[in-house]
């Protein structure tokens, strides 16, 4: 085991291309006024390891173009420096573009997100012939860069999922909410059902809703079910909707499901893609929507998904979409979140019945 100093060097070369590592709070200042001094530019990014050979806490303090790394693990992995960019990307252009999506999208770019900025931007000058970030930048706060807004979130928004993804969510609404929603509609002619898929990215989430409905309610047809799926990324939204994708992204689908809730097509390209059938499409609606604007739908629903989206919001953002919820869920109904999230220190209203799964107070 390593011994831990009271104090460590600090490199004051402007070119050092490293780690450097702080021991105590005045070591963490002090590092912060040099390299100021010296032209780099903070990330503001603090990991704290704590050890059992000393009281201290290491804390590492991230400059850009530096990479922090846990001492005893692996070699950090480099990342460009700004003399290997393609374009000049510097702290500015960073903190602008944070700033437009955060006010536009309530999503938080922390600041150890810099090189993905970068690189998914960098793309986005080539399409449009921009010399730098400068002109970018530029073009996103003149009267001719609405569209390109558009754009700018759909690069920065993460777009991960799969089918079944989380099984024990779909488990949970299949044995549990049903029975629950047909026990209490038990006399309805016609009984209600409305589920939402917030943050839906392109759509496996949705439809796997819609297979659980299908396959777990026999007389779906005299139903009023409707499934809401709604994203920020627009581009998203059309791929959702369009219900195609790759062989290879099914292979989380159950195979009875599979069998019968999808069929092979060739694509436009000649490619051999998986369609969604059309008794799931016909169950939802796509929509694009910012959670952190007026939302158009009364509900009630009956269950709510919002899973990995709530981390892209700063606290005040999460506590405001979570109180929306809870007012457009029905008395009891459930809440489910992203394996990671939690709705401790946001909201008293929720009662948690499982992992990442809440239900509704009374109130």
């Amino acid at each position: 085991m390593m011994n831990t100093p009271t104090s460590a060097p600090l490199s004051t070369d402007p070119s050092f291309q490293g780690l450097i590592i702080a021991y105590t709070t005045q070591e963490v200042n002090k590092i912060g006024r040099r390299c100021r001094v010296k032209g780099l530019s903070s990330c503001a990014e603090f990991h704290t390891f704590n050890t059992t050979t000393s009281t201290h806490s290491r804390v590492m303090v991230q400059y850009s173009p530096f990479v922090a790394k846990d001492p005893n693990g692996p070699s950090p992995r480099a990342v460009p420096s700004p003399e290997r960019r393609e374009f000049h990307f510097d702290r500015g252009h960073f903190d602008f573009i944070a700033a437009l999506l955060y006010r536009l999208a309530g999503i938080h770019l922390a600041p150890h997100k810099v090189e993905m900025v970068y690189s998914r931007l960098a793309r986005r000058l080539r399409e449009l012939g921009l010399k730098d970030f400068d002109a970018y930048c530029a073009h996103l706060d003149s009267e001719s860069g609405e569209q390109e807004i558009g754009f700018l979130v759909n690069a920065l928004t993460t777009n991960l999922t799969s089918f079944f993804r989380e099984r024990h969510h779909f488990d949970h609404l299949g044995s549990v909410v049903l029975p629950a929603v047909r026990e209490a509609q038990a006399n309805a002619v016609r009984p209600r059902l409305r589920i939402w898929s917030a943050g839906c990215s392109s759509g496996p989430e949705p439809y796997t809703m819609a297979m659980i409905l299908c396959d777990r309610i026999p007389d779906l047809r005299r139903w009023d079910v409707r499934i809401l799926a709604t994203d920020i990324d627009t581009h998203m939204v059309t791929t959702a909707r369009n219900g195609l994708y790759s062989v290879e992204s099914l292979k989380t689908i159950p195979p009875a499901l599979r069998d019968r809730f999808t069929r092979r097509v060739v694509s436009g390209d000649g490619d051999v893609m998986i369609s969604m059938s059309e008794e799931l499409r016909r169950l939802i609606t796509f929509k694009p929507l910012n959670l952190l604007e007026s939302w158009p739908m009364r509900g009630p629903f009956d269950a709510i998904f919002c899973r990995n989206v709530l981390i892209y919001f700063d606290r005040p953002g999460r506590t405001a979409v979570i109180e929306n919820f809870a007012e457009l869920l029905s008395p009891d109904g459930f809440l489910y979140l992203g394996h990671s999230e939690s709705l401790y220190g946001v909201s008293s209203g929720f009662l948690q019945v499982g992992p990442t799964i809440y239900q509704r107070t009374t109130r």
